[in-house]
């Protein structure tokens, strides 16, 4: 087929597309700076005062302590944001023609997937059965320190790969998020979980009937988080639901919709609160034994499933559409641009770090979370020397032109 007669894919970005992006990918960036040094701050204070860390994050507020405060409530927040720029994208955005949805969906799934296959594939190698309830840590990538990478060291790149990286980052967390609903829920009460459901119902029923009043909709929010985190589901399940389930296109006569005024108003929240929060939380990791921690199947499989699973799948999702297709790459993109992106998609952090708590306890668990660190160390300067050069490129094509 000739080529200037197939479907291109990853084209460029409509102006309305292009502000939205731009605004998000700043809120993005600041918010993965932060988090960056939360997460510093805690690996220093673990490491000096072990005790004295895991006391502050057992210290108690209200009903929860604070370290289930940061992963119970505020990656609740950050989950619903993420459920709110899905339906944006399903319905207004990169995702609304199924043709242009099929990559990054593609993609994402195919980044789910290889990780955890390498990851399964070291302890069955190693022999190593124990190991296996943390299959799904590799498995996500983190939207903020991704984006983060991606503004400091990319600014040249052409805009549909960072459409294309936070479309991608955000079906991935979905789909994380519906395995930690399935593979993670060790009890389960039937009666929250009805209350969950109605709760959520009520929340779209008010959606449909165009009821306005934040004093309306915040009890029934509030009850559906309860109620999901007392019924044994991971409370961020409900974060996702209220997203989607939120109103995106705005009626005749409306400015905005509900969708656009809550993200206005929770993105930033989430990414320079939420985030930091958790990772402050969550990140305090004692490195100590380094030769023994990097000969645990854990550790290995981590690692390996992040750096190399989640590039393999990603690169090899995009490229099996481009064949099932016959599509074809925008001009303005290259095989080369997707493989530094694929290598970014390798930052777990944030939800790998709530899968480690998730799935392991103990010593076990704290190897999983150092694995977590150092695997998105690693794919972090793997990428920014990949799309550095990529970026000076990109450059001197629109300098040229």
């Amino acid at each position: 087929m000739n080529r200037s007669r197939r479907r291109a894919l990853l084209t460029g970005l409509e102006p309305r597309e292009t502000g939205h992006l731009g605004r998000l990918l700043r809120q993005e960036a600041v918010g993965g700076s932060l988090a960056l040094a939360a997460a510093a701050a805690a690996l220093v204070w673990a490491n000096i005062s072990g005790s004295s860390y895991d006391a502050f994050r057992h210290l108690a507020l209200g009903p929860l302590d604070l370290e289930h405060w940061a992963a119970d409530g505020a990656l609740t927040l950050f989950f619903l944001v993420a459920g709110l720029e899905l339906k944006r994208e399903l319905l207004v955005g990169s995702l609304r023609r199924p043709a242009d949805a099929l990559v990054p969906v593609v993609a994402a799934t195919c980044g789910v997937a290889v990780p955890a296959l390498v990851f399964v594939a070291v302890q069955v190698t190693t022999g190593d059965s124990s190991g296996l309830a943390g299959w799904a840590v590799p498995t996500a990538t983190d939207i903020a320190f991704a984006l983060a990478v991606l503004a400091v060291v990319g600014p040249a790149l052409p805009g549909q790969l960072r459409a294309f990286l936070l479309t991608l980052a955000v079906v991935d967390d979905v789909i994380v998020i519906a395995v930690i609903a399935v593979a993670y829920t060790s009890r389960l009460s039937l009666v929250w979980l009805g209350v969950a459901v109605l709760a959520v119902v009520c929340y779209g029923l008010l959606q449909q009937l165009r009821v306005r009043s934040g004093l309306v909709h915040l009890p029934v929010v509030l009850l559906a988080w309860w109620a999901t985190h007392e019924s044994g589901v991971h409370a961020t399940v409900a974060g996702v639901a209220i997203g989607l389930l939120t109103r995106v296109l705005p009626d005749q006569g409306e400015s905005s919709s509900p969708a656009e005024r809550l993200e206005h108003r929770l993105s930033p929240l989430s990414a320079a609160v939420a985030v930091p929060f958790f990772a402050f939380m969550s990140a305090g990791v004692a490195l100590g034994g380094g030769g023994r921690l990097l000969s645990d199947p854990v550790v290995l499989g981590v690692v390996l499933g992040l750096v190399l699973g989640k590039p393999v799948g990603v690169l090899g999702g995009a490229w099996a559409v481009t064949r099932a297709t016959r599509a074809r790459l925008d001009d303005a993109v290259s095989w080369r641009d997707l493989a530094g992106i694929a290598v970014l998609c390798g930052m777990g952090f944030t939800v790998s770090l709530l899968v480690s708590d998730l799935a392991y306890a103990g010593a076990r668990r704290e190897a999983a979370k150092a694995a977590v660190l150092l695997a998105s160390v690693v794919a972090a300067l793997s990428a920014a020397a990949l799309l550095g050069r990529r970026n000076r490129r990109h450059r001197r094509i629109a300098e040229a032109g």
